[in-house]
């Protein structure tokens, strides 16, 4: 009976097909909003991982998670050094890590930090940082490539960078009177890791001499920099790691009521959950367009099913007449729909890890976002069983309209 379905679909390829690429379309969407709204979150949590607090100027806690951990935005101002040097000898802080943003390369986000980024930042799954070549910078004018930098620009060790001033992907205004040097690029991390460039925070302060005004306004040679005091007077934001995590609440208060200047402390989770609530209005607004689009395709594979049944009434009263019983036709018809389900999903999915190979890169340069080729989760499987289930009871209908008709009415000219 299903050999005979299947000949009945092919006999109507082109009706089938359509109402094929229909359902096929309809998983795609579904799945793919599914998938990309999880490894989004999955790709979020896993950009910071061990830090206790973030800290930087008074602001919301999103927007200080999303341009000090993701380079998203910018701060609404900066942070003293001062108190960032009296932060980092309170009880019970094990290690800070010292962020400055404010420049970029080629439309790449440059940050200012120190050796303590490579020994105590951590992503995924408490997972360090690793140089895939090279060294960490130990010079002021030394830079230390993600891999997608090095990737996309094509840059090998040795070579001489210069920065803009600005974090915009155009800039006018060029550090060129002193250029970095690379001496290491970091292995992959599926992280904003990747898509940043690390120089010392001495650095930093050397390229801005001369920059009071906002302006260029003098040149300073390299060694004229390295004779000059490049400690610097502000950072953009710092992440702290305690000793005793049971003391973040302390320490988070004690440095939002910090008297000198305004400060803000994060937890990270706390602020990814904020982040999430936020957008959880977007995602349930795509879910439910998908969701929508999957009933259309399955109307889509009902109309033809129905409309179809009159054309083949003549097949069906045939079918009769060689013996088939009702319940063979109600059968036939629930095996086409199920056929047309089945390879609807399958098509689907295939479809669906094609344009995600063909995506990931491009989500990755631009976004930051990987997507994994793994499996179907368990959550997505259950998606799949319900658009089977739907395409089938669906499928019911013709075929029980098939079931009520006789010999007669196939055979007879109908006025």
């Amino acid at each position: 009976m299903l050999k005979l379905a299947l000949q009945s679909l092919w006999a109507r390829r082109l009706t089938a097909g359509l109402t094929l690429l229909a359902v096929a379309i309809s998983v795609t969407l579904l799945l793919g909003v599914e998938r990309v709204r999880m490894q989004a979150r999955e790709s979020f949590s896993n950009t910071v991982s061990g830090t206790d607090l973030i800290v930087g100027a008074r602001s919301g806690q999103v927007n200080l998670l999303l341009y000090s951990v993701f380079r998203i935005g910018n701060p609404t101002n900066n942070v003293g050094w001062d108190s960032y040097q009296a932060i980092k000898t309170k009880p019970g802080v094990a290690w800070t890590i010292p962020l400055s943003l404010g420049d970029s390369h080629k439309g790449f986000r440059v940050l200012g930090t120190n050796g303590d980024y490579f020994t105590h930042l951590k992503y995924g799954q408490q997972q360090s940082l690793q140089l895939r070549e090279g060294r960490p910078f130990d010079t002021p004018f030394e830079a230390v490539l993600g891999a997608q930098v090095a990737q996309k620009l094509g840059y090998k060790l040795g070579q001489s960078i210069v920065i803009a001033h600005g974090a915009g992907n155009t800039s006018f205004s060029q550090h060129d009177n002193l250029p970095f040097k690379v001496v290491g690029i970091l292995a992959p991390t599926g992280t904003p890791i990747d898509r940043t460039i690390h120089v010392p925070l001495a650095g930093i302060e050397a390229i801005h001499l001369g920059w009071d005004t906002g302006r260029h306004s003098k040149n300073v040679t390299p060694e004229q920099a390295l004779a000059l005091d490049l400690t610097p007077k502000t950072i953009t934001a710092f992440m702290v790691g305690l000793s005793n995590r049971i003391l973040a609440f302390q320490l988070q208060r004690s440095i939002n009521t910090y008297p000198r200047e305004p400060l803000m402390a994060i937890l990270p989770g706390a602020a990814l959950q904020e982040l999430w609530s936020l957008m959880s209005v977007a995602e349930t607004a795509l879910s439910v367009i998908a969701g929508f689009v999957v009933v259309a395709g399955l109307i889509g594979m009902l109309t033809p099913l129905l409309a179809g049944l009159n054309e083949r009434r003549r097949e069906l009263a045939i079918l009769r007449s060689l013996g088939a019983g009702p319940s063979h036709l109600f059968l036939l018809l629930a095996l086409e729909a199920m056929a047309l389900t089945t390879l609807g999903i399958a098509l689907g999915v295939a479809v669906l890890y094609l344009g995600q190979g063909l995506a990931t890169p491009w989500l990755l340069s631009h976004y930051g976002l990987q997507l994994s080729l793994g499996l179907p989760s368990a959550y997505e499987w259950q998606l799949l069983g319900l658009v089977w289930l739907a395409g089938m009871v669906i499928g019911l209908l013709p075929a029980a309209r098939a079931y009520r008709y006789s010999l007669s009415d196939g055979m007879s000219i109908r006025i």
